[in-house]
């Protein structure tokens, strides 16, 4: 087999020359270098993809995971190799994530580095990918900077919306404001689409600001319409760390004359492992405007009990995997104790994925109340998010369950 193509994502000059080393001892001569997520995303990029990561996530460890997840997901790595001691909470972190995403975890080089635990995990690498032959990549093209601005300045991010509702009832209890791009040659566009591209170019709060314009526009023609709406907003966690995003949220509601109650920001659960310096304060300061704050996907991350109890969030969304077979033991106990570590700590609990009646049917006998999903409702433009509201409203109270199924 040929020498696989490594990529060492090491800020550390001593340590990232230490591995340089060893690799080229071992007969690895196609050797990438990055300092950080966005240099390493950009020689992604340029090259097409590599075999292995060789990462330090020392100091930095959100940063690496959420790039180890978008390089994943692009189809550009296919295993890692971690050259830093990890804390259990972290292991268990890459691990799990590696095991969701097809990432191939080879082992972590322990202090100091050894030229023989290296080869053994490279050896690991060729002795799996040879029987049976490894499939190529799919690779994924990542816009272009110029592409995605050009998107940006031309309106091309839009906000889609799609209902939560009342599992029992079918009322609407809210809606969550999602990004798409739509593209004038490729259609409309999903967040896996660009959401590394905006990372990697440090774009992100500007789409943000584009979905959050929107957003609070539509609030305000439904609160004229005397329909009071709580909207939630996706947030990475990496857009708390300064002040400036939390500065525009507070401006813009005061703009649109909105209460800060009326929106939810929602933070993937994995971002929540080690959160950057001051974001912990700005989660309090989004509370403290009367925002709500949610863990989203919760049981697909890595999140500790001290966190939900420490971190001032209001709400949990159930990771929509469980409940594709509600009633199998292993979920039904996940759901169930979900429900009741949401009731304990006085947050509520939206369940995702809701894919069909029976399911709806098994998560209201467990006493679940608020559910999202395709079966429920899709995602929809402004247009017809106020069509679909217009339509459900003047339904039959017993046609009102099929109304909100959406277009």
């Amino acid at each position: 087999m040929n020498s696989p193509r490594v990529l060492v994502l090491d800020n550390q000059g001593f340590q990232r020359d230490a591995l340089i080393d060893m690799l080229q001892r071992l007969g690895v001569r196609d050797v990438l270098l990055a300092s950080d997520a966005e240099q390493a995303l950009e020689q992604l990029h340029v090259s097409g993809g590599v075999d292995i990561v060789l990462c330090d996530l020392a100091g930095r460890p959100l940063e690496r995971l959420e790039f180890l997840r978008c390089a994943s997901q692009l189809g550009r790595v296919r295993a890692v190799v971690l050259c830093s001691e990890l804390s259990p909470e972290l292991h268990r972190a890459v691990g799990q994530m590696a095991s969701l995403s097809g990432l191939e975890l080879l082992g972590v080089l322990s202090q100091p580095l050894q030229l023989r635990s290296l080869h053994l995990m490279l050896h690991r690498y060729s002795h799996r990918r040879q029987f049976p032959p490894a499939k190529p990549a799919s690779l994924q093209v990542l816009p272009s900077e110029a592409e995605v601005r050009r998107g940006l300045g031309l309106g091309q991010f839009r906000a889609w919306f799609q209902p939560k509702v009342d599992l029992a009832s079918g009322a609407l209890v809210g809606a969550e404001a999602l990004a798409r791009w739509e593209h004038p040659s490729r259609g409309v566009l999903l967040p896996k689409d660009f959401l590394a591209a905006m990372l990697a170019y440090d774009l992100i709060d500007e789409m943000f600001k584009h979905v959050f314009e929107q957003g609070l526009s539509l609030m305000r023609i439904l609160f004229r319409q005397g329909l009071e709406l709580e909207l939630a907003f996706n947030l990475h966690a990496s857009q708390l760390v300064g002040s400036e995003l939390l500065g525009h949220v507070q401006r813009t509601l005061q703009c649109h004359q909105l209460p800060g109650s009326s929106l939810m920001f929602e933070l993937a659960e994995n971002g929540l492992l080690d959160l950057p310096p001051g974001t912990e304060e700005n989660l309090l300061r989004l509370r403290r405007l009367g925002c709500g704050l949610s863990i989203d996907d919760f049981g697909s991350g890595f999140s500790s009990l001290k966190q939900l109890c420490h971190l001032p969030f209001s709400q949990i969304k159930l990771e929509g995997e469980f409940v594709q077979n509600p009633l199998a033991p292993h979920n039904r106990a996940i759901i169930t104790s979900t429900l009741a570590l949401s009731r304990s700590l006085n947050m509520s609990l939206v369940i995702e994925g809701v894919s069909s009646q029976d399911v709806c049917d098994a998560l209201i006998a467990m006493g679940c109340q608020t559910g999202q999903g395709y079966y429920l409702a899709r995602p929809m433009t402004c247009q017809g998010l106020q069509q679909w509201l217009g339509r459900s409203a003047q339904a039959p109270r017993g046609e009102a369950a099929d109304a909100l199924k959406g277009p």
